[in-house]
């Protein structure tokens, strides 16, 4: 039983849509989630969970009982199905997987796709939150001042360390006291899957991220510290949470405490 799902989405300054990508080419019977749509409308942040009830009503509309296998894909490679693959696991769902490689490796290897809309059976769906998986900005603070966790930060260094400027206007540059950074293509191989476990835990290793300790994950806006997320899976940690509104939120929050460099 088996449910397949494409979470294509773009950055705004790509230019591109994902649903439109899909509608010309997708999985056969894949239907398609969109993170933007399927978000917090009522915030002013992008793509932030939705509550439990509305995200029940948008996935049992799209057809997909907790039941079931969920792959989810997107056309990258591995990038915003992480997203969707942590956003399923937030609201209750057991078996969720994400296909190693995405639609590119998919097409490579010549396998089947098809155009056009999907219209799947409906389900009905309980609301369902694993609150354990995300966390906010006041838990974020407490969790810098205990030290409790350490912060991973998926962003590209030069955005880390404060030198390049956010793409989204209004934010200030650096990053969070005491995180670690790990950006988020550090952990994808060449041929756009996910890296060996044994390549994950160097790459965490040489970050300096003690991965017998808690993490949470953040980056720009949510979606690549999914990938962090999902490669933190891989090597055996499968309950590290997300800061849902990373950096968007962080970084234009007037009081938060911000550093730059290294």
């Amino acid at each position: 039983d088996i449910r397949v799902v494409d979470g294509t989405w773009f950055m705004p300054a790509e230019g591109r849509s994902g649903h439109e990508e899909y509608l010309q080419v997708h999985i056969p019977g894949a239907v398609f989630f969109d993170i933007d749509a399927i978000a917090d409308r009522a915030s002013d942040l992008p793509h932030m969970l939705p509550t439990p009830e509305a995200f029940a009503r948008a996935a049992g509309a799209l057809g997909l009982p907790r039941e079931a296998d969920i792959v989810v894909y997107d056309t990258h490679g591995i990038r915003s199905a992480a997203r969707v693959w942590w956003t399923l696991r937030v609201m209750g769902y057991p078996k969720v997987h994400v296909l190693d490689g995405g639609l590119k490796k998919w097409l490579a290897e010549r396998r089947p796709v098809e155009p056009g809309e999907i219209f799947p059976r409906a389900v009905e769906l309980p609301p369902m939150f694993d609150a354990a998986l995300v966390r906010d900005a006041d838990e974020v603070r407490a969790l810098l001042s205990s030290g409790e966790a350490r912060i991973i930060d998926a962003r590209a260094a030069s955005r880390f360390t404060g030198e390049a400027p956010e793409p989204r206007a209004g934010l200030r540059s650096g990053h969070m006291p005491g995180a670690a950074n790990v950006p988020w293509e550090g952990v994808i191989a060449e041929d756009g899957t996910l890296k060996s476990a044994r390549d994950l835990k160097a790459v965490f290793k040489t970050a300096g991220v003690n991965l017998a300790k808690p993490v949470v994950t953040s980056c720009g806006s949510g979606v690549t510290a999914s990938v962090l997320a999902l490669a933190l899976a891989r090597i055996g940690l499968n309950r590290v949470a997300v800061y849902d509104g990373s950096w968007t939120e962080w970084g234009g929050l007037p009081d938060t405490p911000v550093v730059t460099g290294p």
